[in-house]
C-alpha cells in the first residue's frame, strides 16, 4: 500500500505589522502543541527549562538542554520545538519575530554590521549558540519584553544581535542542500568545487577529479578544502547527500531504497548506518517524525 501524499508545511502569519520594528511573545508554558511551521519572519527563540524538548530545524533534530538560543533567518526553513521528554512545568519561551527588511541593504552593508550581517547569512540554515553565548545576552533578552520606550528596545534587540554575532562558536543547524540555500565561500577554488559537488552529488566524485579541476595534488586540495570549509571532503560530500536525501524523505513518497540510489549512496545498509550516526535516527523513524508533525494549511 503505497503512503499518503505528505503533507504541507503549515506557513504561519505572524502578529509582527509593518509599522513594528520586532514581536517579542514573553511566555511561561508547560507544554509545546505548535506544528512544524515557517513564517516569512526571521527568529531569534530562546527557551528556558526546556529540558528533553526536542528541536527540529530543517534537517536537523537535537534533543535539548535547559537553555536554548536558536535564530533562524530563512522564510521557509521549517521548525518545530516538541515536547518529547520534557517534563518541566514552568518553561520559559522568548520568541523574537522581525522583518528581513530591518536592515535595509545601504544600512547593513555598512563595516560596523559585518558581523550581524554575516551570522544572518549562516542563519539562513538556522542557528544554535553556546551556553557562553546565552549567559553574554542574557540579562537584554530577560528585560525586552518589559522595556517601555520603543526606541530602547529596538536599540536592546541590536546589541543583542551583535553580542551573539560576536560568539566564536555558532553550531550550524539544517543542512544547506535541505535548506535548498546556496553555498559561498571566498575561495573561488572551494565555490568551484562546492557547485561541482551540488550538481554531481548523484554521481560518484572522486578525489583526484576535484583535485585536478582547482589545479593542486590531491593530498594538498583535501588539506586546503578542510581548512577552508572545516570538513574533510568526503564528509561535505555526505552532508550534501544526506541533504538530499533528508528533503526527499521529507517531500516525497519515493522509497528509501531509492532516495539512498538517487542520492548518490550505493549501498542501503551503508545508507542507513550513516544517515543513523549523522541524524540519530534511521531514514524511516526521520520521515515518520516530519509526518506526524505536518499539518495541511
Amino acid at each position: 500500500m503505497s503512503e499518503s501524499h505528505p503533507k504541507k508545511v503549515i506557513r504561519e502569519i505572524t502578529p509582527l505589522s509593518d509599522k513594528d520594528c520586532f514581536y517579542i511573545a514573553d511566555r511561561s508554558k508547560s507544554e509545546f502543541t505548535y506544528p512544524i511551521h515557517c513564517h516569512n519572519e526571521f527568529e531569534l527563540n530562546f527557551t528556558e527549562n526546556a529540558a528533553g524538548v526536542r528541536r527540529i530545524v530543517g534537517d536537523s533534530v537535537e534533543i535539548i538542554g535547559d537553555y536554548d538560543l536558536v535564530l533562524i533567518a530563512s522564510k521557509d526553513l521549517e521548525h518545530v520545538w516538541e515536547q518529547h521528554d520534557c517534563k518541566s512545568e514552568r518553561v520559559r519561551e522568548i520568541t523574537i519575530q522581525f522583518s528581513p527588511d530591518l536592515f535595509f541593504k545601504s544600512f547593513v552593508n555598512k563595516s560596523q554590521f559585518d558581523s550581524i550581517r554575516k551570522m544572518l547569512d549562516k542563519a539562513q540554515n538556522g542557528m544554535s549558540f553556546p551556553m557562553s553565548a546565552i549567559l553574554r545576552v542574557y540579562s537584554m533578552l530577560d528585560t525586552l519584553s518589559s522595556e517601555k520606550d520603543g526606541f530602547y528596545s529596538v536599540i536592546k534587540f541590536l546589541s543583542i544581535l551583535y553580542e551573539l554575532s560576536l560568539c566564536p562558536n555558532m553550531h550550524t543547524l539544517s543542512s544547506s542542500s535541505f535548506a535548498k540555500i546556496e553555498t559561498h565561500s571566498d575561495s573561488r577554488r572551494v565555490q568551484k568545487v562546492q557547485t561541482f559537488i551540488n550538481e554531481n552529488y548523484k554521481n560518484e566524485i572522486r578525489l583526484g577529479e576535484l583535485a585536478d579541476m582547482v589545479g593542486m595534488s590531491p593530498v594538498a586540495f583535501s588539506r586546503f578544502f578542510k581548512l577552508r570549509t572545516g570538513k574533510s571532503l568526503s564528509d561535505y560530500i555526505i552532508d550534501i547527500r544526506l541533504g538530499y536525501a533528508s528533503r526527499l524523505l521529507v517531500d516525497s513518497t519515493t522509497s528509501i531504497a531509492e532516495i539512498c540510489y538517487e542520492c548518490g549512496f550505493n549501498n542501503l545498509s551503508n545508507f542507513n548506518r550513516i544517515f543513523k550516526k549523522k541524524k540519530n535516527c534511521s531514514p524511516k523513524v526521520f520521515r515518520e517524525n516530519f509526518r506526524k508533525k505536518r499539518k495541511v494549511v
